[in-house]
């Protein structure tokens, strides 16, 4: 089942073309990745198919509905969507963060329910959080930090979860961490991933499907071991390397050759 697609996106900012006929479908429980250089069109991507920017053409839907077609409240509950730098003051509680995430349901004047507590309840078990509820923000690391963000997003019960780059500003660790973490989301619990990341072997090791961009435009769109056979990873990044296979149950792994790059 088709849980997000968007055909032939077109935006632009004044005369630039940002992003040109991108189009992508992702379905339930998929964890589908972008990659491209800086600029290639990434983020907007995701802005225009989580409804923050009105494209020029094209039109995505979420659950075989248009998005342009559904309020802001309506469409939280069916898609979430992270950027690269969420704001929150360091005094907020994990909990009281997540609890945000339960707004397109509650609105401004009901109380929580029991549903409602469920779904933060679930939301920081998901993440691991739930011992860390009553921390605040400042006390976090920062992969705590960012699945805090994630935990708010999934306490919205969205089935489609957009990321800009998630890993983005961490160590080594906690990038592991995250994408353990987005692994599991699809899964176990269903939920359909489409992200935005820069390092190619951390989006070939969690795709299912990868779409590479560049100057806006759709290069590529398969699975990661067509990527690596198609020569396009040397030629949209101008790097020298190779692909390895270590494992032939596990995607190849791209080996860069630093004398050449």
């Amino acid at each position: 089942m088709v849980a997000l697609a968007c055909t032939d996106l077109s935006v632009a900012y004044g005369p630039r073309i940002a992003l040109s006929h991108f189009s992508l479908s992702a379905d339930r429980g998929e964890i589908r990745t972008m990659i491209g250089p800086n600029g290639s069109g990434k983020s907007t991507a995701l802005q225009a198919m989580a409804g923050l920017i009105a494209p020029r053409a094209g039109h995505a839907e979420v659950d075989g509905r248009r998005v342009a077609g559904m309020n802001r409240r309506e469409l939280a509950t069916r898609l979430a969507f992270l950027p690269q730098q969420p704001f929150a003051p360091d005094e907020m509680t994990v909990e009281q963060l997540v609890r945000q995430g339960r707004f397109c349901h509650v609105g401004l004047f009901r109380r929580h329910g029991a549903r409602d507590h469920a779904a933060i309840a679930w939301a920081l078990d998901a993440t691991g959080l739930g011992d860390l509820a009553s921390r605040p923000l400042r006390e976090l690391s920062g992969g705590e930090r960012q699945r805090a963000w994630i935990a708010a997003a999934l306490a919205q019960e969205a089935g489609v979860l957009l990321l800009d780059e998630p890993t983005s500003f961490l160590d080594i660790g906690y990038q592991v961490e995250i994408l353990d973490l987005v692994r599991r989301l699809a899964r176990d619990r269903g939920v359909t991933v489409v992200m935005a990341i820069h390092d190619l072997n951390q989006a070939l090791a969690v795709s299912d499907r990868i779409s590479l961009l560049q100057g806006g435009r759709l290069m590529f769109d398969g699975a990661p071991a067509a990527l690596a056979a198609s020569g396009l990873i040397e030629k949209v990044f101008r790097v020298s390397g190779r692909f390895v296979t270590l494992d032939p149950d596990r995607p190849p792994h791209f080996d860069v050759d630093l004398r050449r790059a």
